[in-house]
């Protein structure tokens, strides 16, 4: 919940005052020129990469293997891609990280270790429908 709550409440400001500090250095017209920019180039990789994904999950499926890493991928690349809709610098960044496949490695084997702890721990439970 803390996360949730740095995420609506200290992101925004920090965002609002990016815009004001990077708007007084390149003037107004430029940072939103370079806000859509950002945005469509980070939504053009983010497709990209998710077309790649799906891709690799149709393969490992023909194989007959569990794509688990393509999975991880998927949930990465869909969660950039929400980061990267949203307007401002911070957001782009971190909507970047988790789409560029060198990056989002690294934040692949977090994601897969928490994953992993929590199932062993039990605090994270499937169930059938």
């Amino acid at each position: 919940m803390r996360w949730l709550f740095l995420l609506v409440l200290v992101l925004p400001a920090l965002e609002i005052g990016m815009f004001i500090w990077i708007g007084g250095k390149i003037g107004p017209w430029y940072v939103i020129l370079l806000i859509l920019l950002t945005g469509i180039i980070g939504i053009s990789i983010a497709r990209w990469q998710g077309l790649q994904t799906w891709r690799d999950v149709q393969w490992q499926l023909s194989q007959g293997q569990v794509p688990t890493k393509q999975i991880i991928d998927g949930v990465c690349i869909f969660i950039g891609g929400i980061f990267l809709l949203s307007p401002g610098f911070i957001t782009d960044t971190i909507g970047l990280i988790f789409v560029i496949p060198l990056t989002r490695r690294f934040i692949r084997q977090g994601l897969y270790i928490w994953l992993k702890r929590s199932l062993e721990r039990g605090t994270i439970i499937f169930r059938r429908w």
